[in-house]
């Protein structure tokens, strides 16, 4: 399984974030709308996402619902019929929920940064240090760390858990 330490916080000032990421970004502004379908799996989570009614992977990751940098153990496979697949899980599994998101994407070295509107919740960020496999979390965790302070992020701006978390609550 790949490997990335994440952070989520949730965003009140969006446009002077997007002004500190533009000029450290590597590459970016990308635009993605994405919708996410969960399914309960006896551990961990699996979401089907559908991007820009183009594109599909299904996805399943194992991660603590903490706040600040965290560990996430992930797969992602393609997928060409997300509606069919989507039609067989729900057979199969118990659907938890659906979040809509438009997620602007900027790279920065090894971490994807995220700002998203996420239908019905707000504006948040996410920080995705993907990891090297010979990286420790320790050293995933500290590039966090230094993205954060870079960008302004407080402790107290950090949420738990998945956005289909704060939706369902």
């Amino acid at each position: 399984m790949a490997r990335n330490i994440e952070i989520k916080a949730r965003l009140t000032q969006r446009s002077e974030l997007e002004d500190r990421i533009a000029p450290i970004a590597d590459s970016g502004p990308i635009v993605l709308k994405q919708i996410d379908q969960f399914y309960r799996v006896p551990d961990g989570r699996l979401k089907l996402r559908q991007i820009n009614g183009q594109h599909a992977e299904l996805i399943f990751y194992r991660r603590w619902d903490t706040a600040g940098p965290k560990t996430s153990d992930y797969s992602r496979v393609p997928i060409v019929h997300p509606d069919q697949l989507a039609q067989l899980l729900t057979l199969a599994l118990e659907p938890l929920g659906i979040v809509k998101k438009t997620r602007t994407l900027y790279l920065v070295g090894q971490t994807r940064i995220h700002l998203d509107e996420v239908e019905d919740l707000g504006s948040y960020l996410e920080l995705e240090v993907v990891l090297d496999p010979s990286q420790t979390e320790a050293e995933g965790e500290a590039i966090a760390h230094q993205l954060m302070q870079k960008l302004g992020i407080q402790s107290e701006d950090l949420v738990e858990g998945a956005y289909l978390d704060h939706l369902i609550r």
